[in-house]
């Protein structure tokens, strides 16, 4: 963030200024820019790797080492955010990295209204969204599919008017707020959700916080044969959340799924370009959980996915 931050600064800069703040190698001097961003500035206008990047590429390694005949079936991602929300990068870079790393398609899943904190998109602003996504896949050979990650409110409802949701290729449903209801109450509420014709896939459904800088979250507490009985019979993926500090649903509950006969969806909910990556993470945890890859729907290919979202 704090790259692209500079970024922008060196976007906005006088081109006089960028030419003797070059000259100087006065970047540092620079409002926002720290030594880091400085020095990646320095060494590029050199014509040289900077530092900070070759110790990352040195540092890389595989994710995983399991999953990976699973992880060659997939076709796409269908949860992943731009910075119209809560992500860090723009549309085209999402769908750039996703074309590098070989998807088919690209479910495009910004935050819906109520969910302020990430900028949640109102309706003009998805509508907006949906023009800009028209415009890539005139160019793109990535498949870039409308969506959103809409909000479950607390009676079961959608945070996003129905014929919004209509014209979107899939919808994305997930609880962010008041995740410690009583397990009855969250039952219902979740129930609801999954009965809306417009719901294709169940977001990260415990909300569970396992590591990272966000600290640790519990699980929600909900009746999950209930709920995955609902998702089976309505038709509706349960979201295997692939992100590190989520792994999503734990493992007792994915193998519940399993044994109901649940569809699911291996998604990042990437959030910046190399998190569309963390399919690894997910396609290692449904391998070794032994769920078919016919039942898991980003390895359909896109008219028979398309077929399902839309029923």
């Amino acid at each position: 963030m704090a790259f692209r931050a500079s970024a922008a600064i060196l976007d906005a800069m006088d081109p006089e200024e960028y030419a003797l703040r070059a000259g100087a190698s006065s970047w540092a001097d620079v409002p926002g820019i720290g030594p880091s961003s400085a020095g990646v500035i320095q060494a590029t206008l050199a014509g040289r790797v900077p530092d900070y990047l070759a110790r990352v590429r040195t540092a890389a390694r595989p994710l995983v080492t399991s999953g990976l005949e699973l992880r060659r079936r997939l076709r796409g991602d269908l949860h992943c955010h731009t910075d119209e929300s809560d992500g860090s990068a723009p549309l085209e870079e999402m769908v750039a990295t996703a074309a590098q790393l070989g998807h088919e398609y690209l479910l495009i899943t910004d935050h819906s209204p109520r969910l302020t904190v990430a900028h949640g998109l109102s309706e003009e602003r998805l509508a907006d969204q949906g023009v800009r996504i028209d415009a890539v896949n005139e160019a793109s050979p990535v498949r870039v599919l409308k969506g959103i990650e809409v909000d479950i409110l607390d009676t079961g409802a959608l945070d996003q008017s129905p014929a919004a949701l209509g014209r979107l290729d899939l919808v994305v449903a997930s609880v962010h707020s008041k995740l410690s209801q009583d397990s009855e109450t969250m039952t219902h509420r979740m129930v609801a959700a999954i009965a809306n014709p417009r719901t294709n896939v169940l977001g990260h459904c415990t909300g569970r916080l396992v590591e990272g800088e966000r600290g640790l979250r519990n699980e929600s507490r909900f009746d999950a044969e209930i709920v995955f009985e609902a998702c089976r019979q309505l038709d509706v993926a349960v979201e295997i959340n692939s992100r590190p500090e989520r792994r999503d649903p734990p493992g007792r509950l994915l193998e519940l799924a399993r044994n109901i006969g649940c569809l699911f969806s291996i998604d990042t909910d990437a959030h910046a370009p190399g998190q569309l990556e963390f399919l690894d993470y997910g396609c290692e945890r449904a391998q070794g959980m032994g769920i078919p890859p016919e039942r898991i729907v980003n390895t359909w290919p896109l008219e028979k996915l398309l077929a399902w979202a839309k029923r």
